[in-house]
This record gives C-alpha cells, sequence and structure tokens, in this order.
C-alpha cells in the first residue's frame, strides 16, 4: 500500500486533506478543540457528510494541481461517524484526486468509548486504514481525572480491534499527570504496543484556557506535577520506547520502522493541506511562495445551516512567514530543516538573516548541521521551545 512509503521530503504539490468531526460523548476537562457534547443519536451523520462534500466542491478549483498524500478524520470523536456515512465521503475525496483509498493514509480518530470491533472493520470497509486511539491512560485513577468515560480494559480492547483489522494503529497517552509514577506510563506503553499499537503519541498535559482544568488552574485547585517530574517522565517514556524499537521522530511522536504518521509529518513539513467541516482549519499555497489560511465557523449548527463557505477567518502568510513555520515546525522533528527544500518551494533561503543565531545555537550544542539539515539534537528537545525562540 502506497500509504506506508516515507518520503523524506514531500513535493510542494502534494496535499493532505483535514476533515474535523464536532461532535463528542462529553467535554474532557483538558481539551481545547473545537468539540461538542451531543447525544450519539441526535448526530446527524449524513447531514454533515452531504455539508461538508459541499464544501469539497466549493473548493475543488483551488486543489486541482495538487497530489492527495492522505485523510484524516479528528475531532472531536469521528468513531461516533456513521460508517457508511464516512464511506461516501472517503470515496467522493479520494476519486476527485484520482487515487483509491487503499493508495494513500487515511486515519480516523477513536474514542474507546465508542469503538469496538464491530465498528473497527465497518470503518475499514468504508476505507479507514490507520486508527489513532485516545486512550490516554490505562489506569481508572487518572482516566476519571482526565474525564474519560471509558475504562483501561476497554482501551486495550479498541487498539486490538484496529489491530484485527489489518490497519496501522496509533494510541495516545497523556503523562505527567499529579501523583502518578513512572512506571505507570511505562506498564501503559508494553500493554498498548503487546495490543498492537505500533505508533505511540505520548503528550504531556497542557493547561489551556478555555478549558475546565484551565478554570480550576485559575483557581489554584488544580493539582499539577512540577516540570523536573514531567521532564523526568519524558525522558523515561523515550528510553523505555526506544527499547522497544520504535524510533522518537518527533517531539511527542514514536513510531516502529514504517509506521509513521504520512498526514501529520506532512503538517511538520509545512506541507498544503485542505480543512473541512466545522472548525476545521485549512493551509493552501499560492503563488510567490505566499499562502492562504483560514477556518471554518465552528458551530456545527451554523456550519450545517449555511451551504456557502463559512470562513471565520482567514489571513495570508508571506515567504518569511512560512519560513518561520518551517523552522518551528521542522525542528520538531528528527529530520529537522533542509534549506534546499525550503528554498526549492518557496523561492528564499530560510537561513539568510539568521546566520549569526544559527552560529551560536550550534556553538552552544543546540543546533547540529547533518549535510543535509538542521537539527535540534535530542538531547535538547526538552528545551526546544527556547531555541525556537533564540532563531527569530
Amino acid at each position: 500500500m502506497e500509504a506506508k512509503k516515507e518520503e523524506k521530503r514531500l513535493s510542494p504539490k502534494c496535499i493532505s486533506v483535514y476533515v474535523h468531526f464536532p461532535y463528542c460523548l462529553r467535554k474532557c476537562p483538558y481539551c481545547d478543540f473545537d468539540s461538542f457534547a451531543t447525544d450519539p443519536k441526535a448526530i446527524p451523520s449524513e447531514k454533515y457528510t452531504e455539508r461538508i462534500l459541499r464544501e469539497f466542491e466549493l473548493r475543488s478549483a483551488l486543489i486541482s494541481e495538487y497530489r492527495l498524500i492522505s485523510i484524516f478524520f479528528g475531532g472531536g470523536t469521528p468513531s461516533l461517524w456513521d460508517p457508511k456515512s464516512l464511506a461516501i465521503a472517503i470515496q467522493k475525496i479520494s476519486s476527485a484526486f484520482g487515487v483509491a483509498p487503499d493508495e494513500i493514509e487515511i486515519t480516523l480518530e477513536a474514542n474507546p468509548s465508542s469503538f469496538d470491533e464491530e465498528r473497527a472493520h465497518a470503518f475499514r470497509k468504508a476505507g479507514v486504514n490507520r486508527f489513532s486511539i485516545g486512550v490516554q491512560a490505562l489506569e481508572s485513577t487518572s482516566l476519571r481525572f482526565l474525564g474519560r468515560s471509558h475504562s483501561p480494559e476497554r482501551a486495550i480492547q479498541a487498539v486490538c480491534a484496529a489491530r484485527k483489522t489489518g490497519s496501522r494503529v496509533n494510541a495516545d497517552i497523556i503523562f505527567g499527570l499529579p501523583g502518578v509514577a513512572i512506571r505507570t506510563y511505562l506498564e501503559a506503553i508494553d500493554r498498548l504496543v503487546e495490543a498492537g499499537a505500533r505508533h505511540i503519541s505520548a503528550y504531556a498535559l497542557t493547561i489551556e484556557e478555555g478549558t475546565l482544568f484551565g478554570e480550576l488552574h485559575r483557581q489554584g485547585r488544580l493539582p499539577l506535577a512540577s516540570e523536573d517530574e514531567v521532564a523526568e517522565a519524558y525522558l523515561a517514556i523515550e528510553a523505555h520506547l526506544e527499547q522497544l524499537g520504535f524510533e522518537h521522530y518527533e517531539v511527542s511522536n514514536y513510531a516502529l520502522p514504517g509506521e509513521r504518521s504520512i498526514h501529520n509529518f506532512h503538517y511538520w513539513q509545512c506541507g498544503a493541506y485542505l480543512g473541512l467541516g466545522a472548525g476545521a482549519v485549512g493551509c493552501l499555497e499560492e503563488e510567490g511562495g505566499w499562502a492562504r489560511r483560514w477556518k471554518n465557523e465552528a458551530w456545527p449548527e451554523r456550519y450545517l445551516g449555511n451551504s456557502g463557505l463559512t470562513e471565520a477567518w482567514s489571513e495570508r502568510l508571506s515567504p518569511e512567514m512560512r519560513i518561520r513555520e518551517a523552522w518551528m515546525l521542522g525542528l520538531r522533528t528528527s529530520d529537522g530543516v533542509d534549506p534546499a527544500g525550503i528554498k526549492e518551494r518557496l523561492g528564499l533561503d530560510p537561513t539568510k538573516g539568521r546566520e549569526e543565531q544559527i552560529e551560536r545555537a550550534i556553538a552552544r550544542g543546540e543546533l547540529k548541521w547533518t549535510g543535509k539539515a538542521f537539527v535540534v539534537p535530542r538531547s535538547r528537545w526538552l528545551v526546544l521551545d527556547g531555541i525556537i525562540r533564540e532563531l527569530f
């Protein structure tokens, strides 16, 4: 399957499609995504599918010269979508680019509470070939703290169900929880790998404004792990996954050989992407190295109630702005920033005007030149944000 080919530097004409599904069973206290708690029986799967395909039709003139490499259904909880409706969306989008679903990577985010073996096979039949399971934890106290509605057993069952379809499987976990021992995270990883996860996304708990956790933190009512505890957990998880044969290819992502997320890696290379659905963000290239980025109306009712484009905002990105993003995103990966590739796409040398900063970062051991790309040594990934700030 072509989706398993990992390209080190993607063509300027590659594109990914992101489809946002805004419905979920309930809002998690740490989540700041555009998602809305909804009774599953009230989710308008068929109507929502028709609406995103209408939006796709309206934007089709902008994407005719692109080559599709991936479709990603995120949310919210896309595993609540009706598989038959999802199949229609997959077929219409892929066929418009002249590809079959099995020729590209098609990912579905799934929560264990709405995902079992029957639904896994139904989604696989619809065209999904990669599942991203929102496990987050495999210990009951942690799941309650995070507001998750599934049990540890249900999470393992979900990973096993996805693997039985022959699809690629990613499992998300959250570390840096208060009072949780490092061995708890490592044991969870072992269980997930044994169940069939070949890609692990490990995210430190972050507190975002506008969330329940954000409000509790503002009031001083939210227990948190210390920065040292978070760093210690990060390093232990990294070492453990490497012992299991996983490559740490992005700050928060680990994969066995051949199991990288093509869709996400395309983002980290600042590739073009078409956003469809309520709250979706898209970014398409324009002439002269410019790009246009937009975000759709987030409220599902407003999005569904309009037959045209419903953009909440949009912006034009200059070549220099895109170069800044290329540095910020590229340095998060083990592949780093390829100046020749960026110059080929944007027409500007990304090192110009940053020579002194680059030289200082190399002298401090915060940056190194591989002969092809600038990379941040993995031993410095814990202080990556500071290194990136120094470059601008």
